[in-house]
């Protein structure tokens, strides 16, 4: 992409070249340490395989809109937010125990066969895979530092990093912490905007933003865009796990359901329901094994309830909120439309 019109297509290829590249480089040094350490390398290069490129896209967009032209350093920065996801998505997959992500097994699943012979054998597993997780948030930063960008530009935007680190982490406690826990909307939709709404759209679009030497109204603006707009990200990914098909999501649909996670849709399902159907509820949320069966008559249960319809209904609010923060900023038009773009992307997904 070298002109000022958005194309996700030729943008994605070219972050897709840039994380190939470098972590393949960065995996060959791994692997060559000693042979036996080939397949966790392997799951390096394999987290990096899938993915929109979201993240790098609202990285440079913040960039962009600030009046900067494009830029292949600029460039090499926003794809660092994609190993930082990657990490995520690693861990992430680790705490819920979730077998499949992109219909490939998890990290933690195919180093399975590594250790076959070991004692101990899956928590062996699940220890390599915490360390592919680790290395992939190191990565990351060594990305963004080696990006090409002059240290000044950088200097403004490290501080940023430490915040996402810690609220992403906080996301995740929060998840853990409320697993099992008694549905709560609110308790919800806070667990949504620090594990995921922050790191996937505001911050990123902070750092691009701190890149190019933002001013504060323009930083608020961002936060008014991206805050709103992550969490109705996320609610769709809520809605995609449970309603979605694992043909396009790549994700088990039970996996909600059988970690009860404290997902908004089964908090609003739980609001919504009488005793009788709480009690139904109770009854198979956090089973081991979900049959489809099972499944279905949770999803009976939330479509009888309109649970699925207040989602959505949550989702247009956040989108609609969004936008307008976007009309207040008065950006150039192509960043503008962008964003926009962006913002329809992420919200209106099979995936």
């Amino acid at each position: 992409m070298r002109t000022d019109r958005w194309e996700p297509a030729a943008f994605k290829a070219r972050v897709d070249e840039v994380l190939s590249r470098f972590v393949a480089e960065e995996a060959e040094q791994f692997a060559g340490i000693d042979p036996l350490l080939g397949p966790v390398a392997g799951q390096l290069e394999e987290a990096v395989t899938h993915g929109k490129r979201l993240r790098a896209a609202f990285c440079y967009w913040g960039w962009r809109a600030v009046g900067q032209p494009d830029s292949d350093a600029l460039v090499r920065a926003a794809a660092s937010m994609e190993l930082v996801h990657c990490a995520a998505v690693v861990h992430d997959d680790l705490i819920d125990d979730s077998p499949l992500r992109h219909g490939r097994p998890t990290a933690h699943v195919a180093l399975r066969d590594v250790v076959r012979h070991r004692p101990h054998a899956p928590a062996a597993a699940r220890s390599l895979a915490m360390l592919v997780g680790d290395l992939l948030m190191a990565l990351a930063g060594q990305l963004f530092a080696t990006s090409g960008l002059p240290a000044a530009y950088l200097a403004r935007a490290r501080p940023l990093w430490s915040v996402m680190a810690r609220e992403l982490i906080a996301g995740e406690c929060l998840e853990i912490l409320r697993t099992g826990a008694g549905p709560d909307t609110g308790a919800s939709l806070k667990v949504i905007r620090y594990k995921t709404a922050k790191y996937t759209v505001e911050h990123p679009l902070l750092i691009g933003g701190a890149l190019a030497g933002a001013g504060t109204r323009l930083r608020e603006g961002y936060s008014s865009y991206g805050l709103p707009l992550g969490e109705a990200f996320q609610l769709r990914d809520d809605l995609l796990g449970l309603f979605g098909d694992p043909a396009h999501t790549g994700k088990a649909n039970a996996d909600d359901v059988e970690g009860h996670r404290p997902t908004a849709l089964l908090a609003e399902t739980w609001r919504l329901a009488c005793d009788a159907d709480r009690k139904r509820l109770s009854s198979l949320l956090g089973r081991p094994g979900v049959n489809t069966e099972a499944l279905d008559d949770i999803r009976e249960l939330m479509r009888a309830l309109r649970a699925p319809d207040r989602i959505e209904d949550m989702i247009g609010a956040r989108v609609e909120e969004s936008l307008g923060a976007l009309d207040q900023l008065n950006l150039p038009p192509h960043a503008a439309a962008a964003l926009t773009a962006l913002a329809r992307s992420a919200t209106d997904r099979l995936s």
